[in-house]
């Protein structure tokens, strides 16, 4: 299907697709009216034109068949156009057409709150290819993470070769969100598939007995005369039998999977086992679907098959042919001789086409953006980056900033005007540095870093459920982030407008305290504060260094440039934005 696929002519081709539906489709009304008429005819009138049935049947079948292959083809074309257009809205960074993550949001989290990783204008919008719940819960996993310098590596490596196969990304994505529609858990198939099932080897002989005893019933009565009463007497033998695997069957069917994700697999393992990779990585994700043990694009096929039949069982078609050849026994045979020779690998397959989605989400979010910064992990407390941007501001008005902190340089103290851009900056660094453990190039032209675990806290709030206030959130916040120094975790932190829920005496010296314990605990970052009494600290103290954001003042304007400059800020602004929102100030 997908080999068929011009991608630089979609439109042309969805229009092809559709015309030879529509024709399949006026062909396979045509040989249903045939089916009916020949039968009736043949039944009350001329014998002969029975045998026409089995050739009008299975002419049938194919063009049902060939039907659904369009239909398919068109769905996945259908996706591949639609999936330009969320790019072009990636782009523009209007996301709020996008599944927001909110449920993932989590203020206990030592960074998640404090980035924009979820929510309504999020990076999980940005980054989100994945089509199914295990692929996104496996997306948010990795987004939430512990900073591990190897893994982001070894995928970093794996993210640089897949955003080079621009068509092997899109068809992935494009073959998930055409077939895969509702979701039901997996898990009680699991347990089946795992469980003591076997076909009773009495059954062996009602299985072959009834298409050949069927079949022979139909002919005498059609073409020697025997009364119609055998085939009558035939299905309630056959009803005895099939009562035996009845109930297994029906259950069977409850559990399995909805076709819409085993057609997905089926595809998706097809895809893997035909594309070449380079990558170590990549190379062991596919080992588990292209190996000497097993084929599993095969395997899968065959389960889809399966799948469409026992969920479909009950339909009229099916439910003559079971009555006379008694094909029930027949497919819970096949179902068993599957379930004891492929059931394994299932569960392991799904897991790593969680895998697959999250690698295809990130490596298709590099290729969009045309990501080419390389991280470079130092094994020093260093971090040093270059024209760092925010990955969800437009890239029209995102300003890029440099920056640097050495071994010796532990404590960032930024002062700053209002709304000059102190919390933009340290939320562009923050989720660069998310974007790095990834394995994603940050954006910037040059990002270096140590191997630090992130910690942040600035959007502290209260929670009126339980008592709490903004105040004392953000002292349990700090209190947290001092107890992970303390215990010995490399600490790289985010603190804006530290103690901002209290009078100024107290905050400047509960201030100065925190500096004091933190750098004592090891932890390494950024502080934000208007209060720039504090900035004299940088003359008691070594390692603690100033640096801030500044505004220019004019008549009736306050203009910004939000780049980050060294040394404390000279003026702010809080006065000037008061008289601008129309508050008068008392000249006496």
């Amino acid at each position: 299907m997908i080999d068929q696929i011009d991608f630089s002519k979609l439109e042309i081709t969805l229009s092809n697709t559709k015309k030879k539906a529509a024709g399949l489709s006026i062909i396979r009304l045509i040989l249903f009216f045939g089916i009916f008429v020949v039968a009736i005819v043949g039944i009350s009138e001329v014998r002969l034109l029975l045998l026409l049935l089995p050739i009008l049947i299975g002419l049938f079948v194919y063009f049902i068949l060939q039907f659904n292959k369009q239909k398919d083809k068109e769905a996945f074309l259908k996706e591949l156009i639609r999936m330009r257009g969320d790019v072009q809205l990636r782009k523009e960074r209007k996301l709020s057409a996008f599944d927001s993550g909110i449920e993932f949001q989590e203020k206990s989290h030592p960074f998640a709150n404090d980035l924009d990783l979820f929510g309504e204008h999020s990076l999980f919008q940005m980054l989100n290819h994945t089509v199914n719940k295990g692929g996104k819960g496996k997306l948010v996993s990795w987004m939430k993470s512990q900073f591990n310098p190897s893994t982001a590596k070894e995928r970093s490596a794996s993210i640089r070769e897949l955003s080079t196969k621009g068509e092997f990304l899109q068809s992935f994505e494009a073959l998930g969100r055409a077939f895969i529609k509702k979701e039901k858990s997996k898990d009680e198939f699991y347990k089946w598939l795992e469980s003591s099932i076997s076909f009773k080897s009495w059954l062996f002989i009602p299985m072959v007995l009834g298409p050949v005893g069927g079949l022979a019933l139909l002919i005498g009565t059609l073409y020697f005369g025997m009364p119609f009463g055998w085939i009558g007497l035939w299905i309630l033998l056959g009803g005895v039998f099939l009562a035996t695997v009845f109930k297994p069957l029906q259950e069977a069917a409850m559990l399995m999977p909805n076709q819409g994700d085993v057609k997905t697999f089926a595809f998706w393992s097809s895809l893997l086992v035909n594309e070449k990779f380079q990558d170590t990585h990549l190379k062991t994700l596919q080992h588990a679907f292209k190996n000497e043990e097993i084929e599993a694009p095969k395997v899968l096929k065959s389960l889809e098959q399966k799948t469409f039949m026992i969920q479909n069982r009950l339909n009229l078609m099916y439910l003559i042919f079971n009555l006379l050849f008694w094909t029930d026994l027949f497919l819970w045979w096949k179902l068993i001789l599957w379930k004891n020779k492929n059931g394994k690998y299932l569960n392991q397959w799904e897991t790593s086409f969680e895998d697959w989605q999250v690698l295809i989400s990130l490596a298709s979010f590099s290729k969009e953006e045309k990501l080419s910064c390389k991280v470079e992990w130092l094994d020093g407390e260093e971090i040093k980056v270059e024209n760092l941007c925010h990955p969800l501001l437009h890239p029209n008005i995102a300003i890029g900033n440099n920056f640097s902190m050495s071994d010796s340089n532990h404590i960032v103290l930024l002062t700053g005007a209002n709304m000059s851009g102190k919390t933009t900056f340290m939320r562009t660094l923050g989720i660069n540095m998310v974007l790095a453990n990834l394995g994603l190039s940050p954006f910037a032209k040059s990002f270096e870093m140590g191997s630090f675990q992130l910690f942040t806290s600035m959007r502290n709030s209260d929670n009126l459920g339980e008592s709490v206030s903004s105040f004392y959130a953000e002292l349990a916040r700090i209190k947290l982030l001092l107890d992970t120094a303390e215990s010995g975790v490399k600490v790289f932190f985010l603190l804006d407008e530290i103690l901002k829920g209290t009078n100024t005496a107290d905050r400047i010296m509960g201030s100065e305290a925190l500096i004091h314990q933190l750098y004592a605990a090891g932890g390494k970052g950024i502080i934000s504060t208007h209060d720039i009494e504090l900035s004299g600290l940088e003359e008691k103290l070594n390692y603690l260094v100033n640096k801030s954001f500044h505004s220019e003042i004019t008549d009736k304007e306050i203009h910004f440039d939000y780049t980050i400059k060294e040394g404390p800020c000279p003026s702010f602004n809080a006065h000037k934005l008061m008289e601008l929102m129309g508050i008068r100030f008392n000249e006496n």
